[in-house]
């Protein structure tokens, strides 16, 4: 004698018997803590005077993934960090603050390393897009209010330099 099963029978014992299997012991997630990585400094200049305003430790993003990921899961920066993203051309940018906790002021740079625009107080954990509204290479994310704090400007100018770090 020989025992057919219907198709939605052996469906269903094989997800029985997956979900006896299957079972874990509900453990509590703990988020990894990222901490900020010094990859180089930034020195902000007044585009008028080369006067410097002031000098940032930074995290570089270059990467597709530095790129998408930024500065999300963190929750503070000090106010002497910062995260430059260096794109290879210059272009219309958009950023949003997903996964993002803290607020932050973006600022855009052209080719030249002078600011073009500014987008301030980034709402944590808002998807909206932040365009640059003008064409950007640069785009430089700090604490919320610390481009009004300097009194940064259109024209006003940023140069760095990066770690050469061993793999």
């Amino acid at each position: 004698m020989k025992l057919f099963l219907k198709p939605y029978t052996l469906i269903l014992i094989v997800l029985i018997a997956f979900s006896f299997t299957s079972c874990k012991e509900d453990k509590a997630i703990t988020p990894v803590k990222i901490e900020f990585k010094k990859e180089g400094e930034l020195t902000l200049f007044k585009g008028t005077t080369d006067t410097i305003i002031k000098v940032f430790n930074i995290e570089v993003a270059k990467t597709d993934y530095e790129i998408q990921t930024g500065l999300m899961y963190r929750d503070s920066m000090k106010d002497n960090q910062g995260m430059l993203f260096v794109f290879p051309e210059v272009r219309q940018r958009s950023f949003y603050m997903k996964n993002t906790r803290m607020p932050l002021d973006l600022i855009f740079f052209d080719h030249n390393k002078r600011i073009v625009s500014f987008q301030e107080n980034a709402k944590p954990m808002d998807e909206s897009g932040l365009p640059s509204n003008t064409p950007a290479q640069f785009v430089l994310e700090l604490n919320a209010g610390m481009a009004q704090k300097l009194l940064l400007d259109v024209g006003d100018k940023m140069d760095y330099f990066e770690y050469i770090l061993e793999k």
